[in-house]
């Protein structure tokens, strides 16, 4: 089961995530919802597409641009569509 926290909240858990570049790729079902704000941030992998970003809120504290995901990943990255990944201090284990 992979989880991810920040400041000692739980963020994600799932025994469904899918590694791609070392990043688990949580479904976003899986996602503690209250803990994400939308991000105007964007950036662009030429084999999976554009990335969205969330920040995350937690008890007041702020962690901007801290998950990612693809709305609408290239064939290639098909996999982690529905998905979001972390970073910035995200701790992710399995």
């Amino acid at each position: 089961m992979a989880k991810a926290t920040w400041n000692g909240v739980l963020i994600a858990e799932s025994d469904d995530t899918v590694i791609v570049e070392g990043n688990h790729y949580f479904p976003i079902d899986s996602v503690r919802r209250e803990h994400l704000r939308p991000s105007d941030s964007t950036t662009f992998c030429p084999w999976k597409g554009t990335a969205n970003y969330y920040s995350l809120d937690v008890d007041g504290a702020e962690n901007a641009d801290a998950a990612w995901y693809y709305a609408d990943p290239k064939p290639e990255a098909i996999q982690i569509k529905d998905r979001v990944a972390f970073w910035r201090g995200v701790e992710v284990v399995d």
